[in-house]
């Protein structure tokens, strides 16, 4: 949990006013702290200013759409964010689910399955720490003001573009990431390169925080992609 408190905090993530409402009533009756941010740009600047637990998103929003601001949080946060959204065609959840969400639920739905899904997601989040200029998982530290980390008390050297693999992955400790996720969130969209370039990249981050320890955190799903977690 991102705060030292018990209760789960939300941030509804909805312009129309009457459903934000019902959803922050719904979840606050479950035992949730419910915020709302009634569009795009207010979202991405408390995600990024603050710490949550979990975000529902809709997509069609004023100012940035849903899609674009689910993938700014993933420049920043690993937060868990389940879409909403009246759009339900496939092409459509594809695109949200590459954007970053975790899961995605077409409108009209079910008050008991979006309670599900929320518990579903919560139980899942990533067992990860994170301050303004810091983040604490798998037992490493990552210090974004210096770019330093350290593993077991050691300083572990790192170049830039190691740093920023190293700490997209810690932020969605637990969250098996594909090569194309992590090639458009580390090397920018505008990449046209191969994606074996992770693979390279990944391979380097080992011999770094792997090797010299006991445990591993960077595991391979094969046909998948890639994740740090510590080993049971």
């Amino acid at each position: 949990m991102c705060v030292e408190q018990d209760k789960p905090r939300i941030l509804v993530v909805e312009d129309e006013s009457s459903l934000a409402r019902f959803l922050q009533l719904e979840l606050g009756h479950e035992g949730y702290r419910v915020e709302v941010a009634a569009d795009g740009r207010e979202a991405v600047d408390r995600i990024a200013g603050e710490c949550w637990d979990l975000v529902l998103l809709d997509v069609m929003l004023p100012g940035l759409d849903g899609f674009e601001v689910c993938r700014r949080i993933r420049e920043c946060s690993g937060v868990p964010v389940i879409m909403l959204t009246a759009r339900g065609a496939t092409p459509d959840k594809v695109r949200g689910l590459d954007a970053g969400a975790d899961d995605y639920l077409t409108k009209p739905f079910a008050t008991e399955e979006l309670l599900a899904r929320v518990r579903a997601r919560l139980r899942r989040a990533p067992a990860a720490i994170k301050s303004s200029n810091k983040l604490i998982a798998g037992g490493l530290v990552i210090h974004y003001d210096t770019r330093q980390v350290e593993r077991g008390g050691q300083n572990i050297s790192l170049t830039k573009r190691e740093f920023d693999l190293l700490a997209y992955l810690a932020e969605n400790t637990g969250i098996v990431l594909s090569r194309e996720t992590i090639l458009n969130h580390v090397w920018g969209y505008d990449y046209y390169g191969d994606t074996n370039v992770v693979d390279v990249y990944i391979r380097y981050l080992r011999a770094k925080i792997d090797e010299p320890f006991p445990a591993r955190l960077l595991h391979t799903v094969r046909g998948v992609g890639y994740t740090l977690r510590e080993e049971d």
